[in-house]
Formats: structure tokens, C-alpha cells, sequence
């Protein structure tokens, strides 16, 4: 956090590439544009920006407002409502001035180690004071910065793989008019590769589509990845016994993710049960909003390495969700699900893009709430080594 002095100093440096100053409140494209730009550093200082609510300008004073927990939790759901891709890391926290002039809401942007960053489809940067759109020198500096950090699994190369691989029509006239903003494309020079490598899926040093690519485009997924499935077994007990009914979902993401979406909104059943002696409400066995939110999960995080299919299971009294792969990075089972941490940040935009998940980090905590309402037990989860579940108890 700021000292007072280090925000004084921010406050009155009105040429700075690392600061926006504004006073309102509601101008939320513009502080949007602001947190983009900072996440992207196009100067590349390794430092944090930081959007500075309740001052002037033009002056740099502090014009006498209030920041208000409201304003505070605003800013923080920048980083999660999806309409900033890749999410940037985001804290907010409010400083009284102690010179009585009043409070300043700031939030401090770090620089994204998987650049460009969008919002609405718009590589929004800063050099100096000055902010725009990067262009095309500028989008390749900031990719290339991206290929000279860590990958994870689904930026890295799906060597052997060409573009001949993919179902173009997928990426250009689907994914594409969705993640890039339309006057964007309509400028745009670049052949199909170089557009697809600013959003990382494909590299270009070693040309060919990354497994984000081959998962979200490929016309065979299981070609590359022969594990990329989710397989659905219906158990008509309460544990493995009995003869049960099974269902493979596969299929590029887009397609896997529409089928489970419609799979998971049927499969639940619904009853009513009295609220009063004159009336009655429907309940669900499993309320589909958790459903769906858990089976999403699950396709964002699981391991693509890993040589198992994510497994759906459903018993008399429960749904099973085990998911390949253990918890990542710096979620655990003490933290979580506060703390979120992206083993497929690539998929996970995509699906955001595509619109199957609506806030980074919010599944979990939105499937407990759906159950909660439905009266149901809360989603019990499983740490394992090498894999992670949830078990969906049915409503009583």
C-alpha cells in the first residue's frame, strides 16, 4: 500500500505513465481502460499503476470526496467480471488525506505477465501521459514480452500441429468477432497466424497452434490431447454397483461447453414442497446453477496433461465431479476457494469470452450460494495429489 508521502508524490506527477487521476465515480469505461493499460506496461517498468479516484486532473489535488466500501468493491470486481481478459491482479484500499482534504480510492494494478491485455477487445496502453489503442509494432513487443515469461500448459506449442489442424471458421468467425473488438479487426493486416499468436494460441517460433488452440478450434482435440473429454456415468444406486448409463462429451471446447451447459441445466429434477399451508414452491434436487457453475470449473482447471477425462458421476443421492489434476499454485485447501489460481489462464479466457463463465474466481462461491437457496448441503470438496472433486449432495 501507499505512504501518504509515495501518494502525494503520484497525486502531483501529472505526466507519469504509471497514474490516472479522476473524480468521478462513474465513468467505469474509463477506469476500466486505465487498469488495462497498467496491466499491459507497455513501457515495460516492471511497476505498478494506479488509478487514483477523488482527484483532480488537471491539479492534482484531492477534491474533498469520500471513498466509500462501495466504490472499493467496485474496482475490486474489475478484475473478475470478465470484461478485462487476461484478468489483471487488482487490490483496492482507500487513504484519508491527513491534511483534512478528504479520501482517495486506489487501485493498484500490477503489470501482467501474459500480455496484451483487452478490454472490450482493445489493447488499451499508456506511454507517457498519452493513452490509446496499441498498434500493430506495439502488439508484437508486448507478445513477445509474453513469450519470454513462463507458459503455462495451454500457451505452450502443440508441436507437430499446423494450422491445417484447426477448423478456421471456429477462430475467424466465431471466437475472434468475440474477443476483438470489431474496428480492430476491420484495420487488421495480419495474417491468421499473428492474429491468433496475439491472443495466445498460436506460436510463432515454432509455428504451430499452442493446445489452447487445439482444445478450443482443432477439428479433433482427442487427436492431441486424448484425455480433453468429460465422461458422464449415471449410477442407479448410491455407490458402483448395478448396470449404469454413460455419455462422453467431446469436441472442441465450444462445443463441449454448449452441450454440457444444456446437459447440466436437464439433468436435475424438480419438486414441489410446501412453504405454508396455502402454498408451495419448486425445489431441485440439484439446483442446475450449481451444476453448471461446478462442471465449468472443472473444464477451466483440470490438467490437459494428465491422462484421465474428468469424470461426472451420478448416484441416488449425489454428483461426483473429479477433476485430473490437484490444486495449482498458490490455491490450497486453507484458502481456498478465496484464492484462485489459473492452471489454464488461455481456456479459462476463452470460456469467459465465449461467455460460459461470467466472473474470474466467483464459480465456487456461486455454486454454494445456488445451493443454499435451494435448501440443499453445501458442495463438499477432496484435496487429493494428483486430482480434485466435489461431491453435490442431493436436497433432502
Amino acid at each position: 500500500m501507499l505512504t501518504e508521502s509515495e501518494l502525494l508524490a503520484l497525486m502531483s506527477d501529472l505526466e507519469s505513465f504509471r497514474v490516472e487521476r479522476t473524480i468521478s465515480t462513474t465513468d467505469t469505461d474509463k477506469s476500466r481502460e486505465a487498469i488495462c493499460s497498467f496491466a499491459n506496461d507497455m513501457p515495460g517498468s516492471g511497476l505498478p499503476g494506479y488509478l487514483l479516484i477523488g482527484v483532480d486532473d488537471k491539479t492534482g489535488k484531492a477534491c474533498g470526496s469520500k471513498a466509500t466500501d462501495q466504490l472499493l468493491q467496485q474496482l475490486v470486481s474489475y478484475s473478475t467480471d470478465g470484461t478485462i481478459l487476461p484478468p489483471p491482479a487488482l487490490v483496492a484500499y482507500k487513504h484519508a488525506l491527513s491534511t483534512g482534504e478528504g479520501e482517495v480510492a486506489i487501485a493498484e494494478v500490477q503489470p501482467h505477465h501474459l500480455p496484451p491485455v483487452r478490454y472490450k477487445g482493445r489493447i488499451c496502453i499508456r506511454v507517457g501521459p498519452r493513452k490509446g489503442v496499441a498498434n500493430e509494432a506495439q502488439e508484437r513487443i508486448l507478445i513477445e514480452r509474453r513469450i519470454a515469461a513462463s507458459k503455462t500448459f495451454d500457451a505452450l506449442p502443440c508441436l507437430g500441429s499446423t494450422l491445417d489442424d484447426l477448423a478456421p471458421d471456429l477462430f475467424l468467425n466465431t471466437y475472434r468477432p468475440q474477443a476483438i473488438a470489431a474496428e480492430v479487426i476491420a484495420e487488421n493486416r495480419r495474417d491468421i497466424r499473428e492474429q491468433m499468436a496475439s491472443l495466445r494460441l498460436f506460436d510463432l517460433e515454432k509455428n504451430c497452434p499452442t493446445h489452447a488452440a487445439i482444445l478450443l478450434f482443432a477439428k479433433d482435440p482427442l487427436q492431441w490431447l486424448p484425455h480433453a473429454y468429460v465422461q458422464f456415468v449415471a449410477f442407479p444406486g448410491t455407490d458402483m454397483a448395478g448396470d449404469p448409463t454413460a455419455k462422453r462429451f467431446a469436441g472442441d471446447l465450444l462445443t463441449l461447453s454448449r452441450e454440457l451447459d444444456a446437459f447440466s441445466r436437464t439433468l436435475p429434477t424438480s419438486r414441489p414442497v410446501p412453504v405454508s399451508a396455502l402454498r408451495e414452491e419448486n425445489v431441485w434436487d440439484f439446483p442446475p446453477a450449481a451444476v453448471r457453475e461446478l462442471v465449468m470449473n472443472a473444464i477451466a482447471h483440470r490438467s490437459y496433461e494428465a491422462a484421465s477425462p474428468v469424470r461426472f458421476y451420478r448416484f441416488a443421492d449425489r454428483l461426483e465431479i473429479l477433476n485430473p489434476g490437484p490444486l495449482y499454485g498458490e490455491a490450497t485447501p486453507m484458502n481456498f476457494p478465496r484464492q484462485t489460481s489459473y492452471r489454464n489462464p488461455v481456456v479459462a479466457e476463452a470460456l469467459a469470452v465465449l461467455g460460459f463463465v461470467n466472473q474470474y474466481g466467483r464459480g465456487v462461491i456461486r455454486a454454494q450460494e445456488a445451493l443454499k437457496k435451494n435448501g440443499s448441503p453445501e458442495a463438499r470438496f477432496e484435496f487429493g495429489d494428483t486430482f480434485f472433486g466435489v461431491t453435490i449432495p442431493i436436497r433432502p
